[in-house]
């Protein structure tokens, strides 16, 4: 029986069988039931996953990871993008879903903090240059990947991530076993095992927040779910009830899981609707206050020579995911309020360079960055701050924020999408490739082969 026939089961039955409800739908969702406005939505994940990944890609943790394992890869079948290597597609994935998230610059699915882009695409188009899959085909595979991931995600929500696992790269092997399964035409079965082949591999600790290693964890779910896909196709098992089990995924690594949520709605309901963009490179909870400080920054008579404090009311959530108060080095500048909001306030810009560890151990920035004081009160929304200012002589300026640029509420426009990534290209592809990567990213629905992106998209 098809997903689309079967999805009306008892509730309590579906939640028994998690995996395989999932995998029942990955493999038989009628590719007509898919929106416009969700192939759409792919589109614009594959264009800005692809400009993180150009951002990114002579990262020393790029750099780093293919020096430790470069001697390692194997057949020449897959581009790095923003690069001249060409590697394995199971390397592609990793190395790729590195470059793609280092720059704490990709996509949010804000209900979970999972970043879905970085596993499913990385995996999805390693693939696609192993093994040719039509536009069409791959957009599909997008949109059905970042919905199972941000499924399972909402699962073990919000516990699992305050247990301290990195829901990226947990949950993200489920994505991306779900788009490299659906590419690979898996019937339910074997997309079953793939889901139980990728659980088995969830791994990422909070902990690594700040180093090399919070970006690993997208390229390993990469790597892992297409692995897992993989391995399923060619006959490899698993347990059918790897999500829902007793010892499954989600009531080892949750204390509260709530299994309806990875299966409510399915082809109804599209998470990738819910994604949101970043015009900042770092964490997502400190974009309202970068809004305020740049704002302010604006404000007639203001003077940074003025600044005498900075107070900043924020989510607690804010202090939480970004209270390094003295971050060393450019990574940790991205999970420091303290650092965006001196930055924002100095220069009434915020690069991607702003997060470089020159930037982070400018004498201007720290003697700005002692001047900042945070509040949290749970009463304010995730996606909202206020900042106030006291100047030299008394006067005091405030400005709130009530939904931070990129949110929901407030999402990037194509324009703003397609600027983002021309500016991260910059320097890294000609201006004719640029041009053309564009192109074949928001039209990857009319392509024959998606897997020429990869090609578009290297050096």
């Amino acid at each position: 029986m098809s997903f689309e026939g079967s999805r009306h089961a008892a509730g309590e039955n579906v939640i028994m069988r998690t995996t395989e409800t999932l995998a029942q739908f990955i493999a038989t969702c009628d590719s007509t039931r898919i929106p416009p406005a969700v192939r759409h939505e792919a589109a614009r994940c594959l264009v800005n996953w692809a400009a993180c990944a150009l951002g990114g890609a002579g990262h020393p943790a790029v750099e780093s990871a293919l020096a430790a394992l470069g001697p390692f890869v194997g057949a020449p079948q897959a581009n790095l993008i923003g690069r001249g290597e060409r590697v394995d597609a199971l390397n592609a994935a990793l190395f790729n879903g590195i470059s793609s998230h280092v720059l704490d610059f990709d996509d949010t699915h804000m209900a979970t903090l999972v970043h879905p882009s970085g596993p499913v695409i990385s995996a999805l188009l390693a693939l696609a240059q192993y093994r040719p899959i039509d536009g069409r085909a791959f957009a599909e595979a997008i949109a059905i990947g970042i919905d199972v991931e941000c499924r399972v995600a909402a699962a073990v929500s919000p516990q699992h991530y305050d247990q301290g696992w990195h829901i990226t790269g947990t949950a993200g092997g489920f994505g991306a076993a779900a788009a490299a399964g659906r590419a690979l035409n898996l019937d339910p079965q074997r997309m079953t095992h793939a889901l139980g082949i990728a659980a088995t591999q969830a791994a990422g600790l909070r902990e690594m927040f700040g180093s090399m290693c919070k970006s690993l964890h997208p390229g390993k779910a990469a790597q892992n779910g297409l692995g897992a896909a993989l391995m399923a196709a060619a006959g490899f098992t698993s347990s059918t009830s790897s999500i829902e089990g007793a010892r499954g995924f989600a009531h080892v690594m949750c204390s509260e899981p709530h299994l309806a949520e990875a299966t409510e709605g399915l082809a109804e309901h599209w998470h990738i609707l819910d994604n949101s963009y970043k015009p900042y490179a770092c964490g997502l909870v400190i974009h309202p206050v970068i809004d305020a400080c740049l704002a302010l920054h604006r404000q007639e008579g203001f003077a940074v020579q003025a600044v005498e404090q900075v107070q900043v009311q924020a989510h607690p959530l804010v202090l939480e995911l970004t209270g390094k108060k003295t971050p060393g080095n450019g990574l940790e500048g991205k999970f420091s309020v303290f650092h965006s909001a001196a930055v924002a306030l100095l220069k009434g810009v915020v690069t991607a360079n702003d997060f470089s560890d020159e930037v982070v151990r400018d004498p201007a920035v720290i003697a700005m960055r002692a001047r900042v004081g945070v509040t949290t009160a749970a009463g304010i929304a995730e996606d909202a701050a206020e900042v106030s200012i006291r100047l030299k002589g008394g006067r005091i300026l405030k400005q709130r924020i009530e939904h931070a640029l990129g949110s929901t509420n407030c999402p990037m426009s194509d324009k703003d999408i397609e600027g983002k990534f021309r500016d991260l290209a910059e320097g890294v592809l000609s201006a004719d490739r640029v041009a053309r990567a564009l192109d074949m990213c928001w039209q990857v629905s009319a392509l024959a082969d998606a897997g020429t992106i990869g090609e578009a998209l290297a050096t």
